[in-house]
């Protein structure tokens, strides 16, 4: 149940940043350019599975330093950008719009 509150409120955190709000279907958060799944420690394939149909630049949002780092082990060699909980890019999507 922690998991779940840490997932929320890094979501909402992020989606205040971008001026949006978190969504409960779908991937977490999406703007009109990004598209952004957070996931907990274990949670990345799931979250990569998530981001498959979106267009545009995509990110998975780990909620502490433990799923940040999975996240960017699991997105090695992929389009897929990292954030952290805060909304900083630590690693840059290269998909295009």
């Amino acid at each position: 149940m922690a998991e779940d509150k840490s997932h929320k409120t890094a979501a909402n955190r992020i989606a205040k940043k971008l001026g949006t709000t978190a969504q409960t279907e779908g991937p977490d958060i999406k703007t009109q350019k990004i598209t952004i799944e957070v996931e907990t420690p274990g949670g990345m394939q799931e979250g990569i599975r998530q981001l498959q149909g979106s267009r545009g630049p995509v990110y998975l949002a780990g909620t502490n330093k433990k799923a940040v780092q999975e996240a960017v082990d699991a997105t090695q060699n992929t389009t897929i950008g990292v954030m952290d909980n805060q909304g900083n890019i630590l690693k840059e999507s290269t998909r295009k719009r």
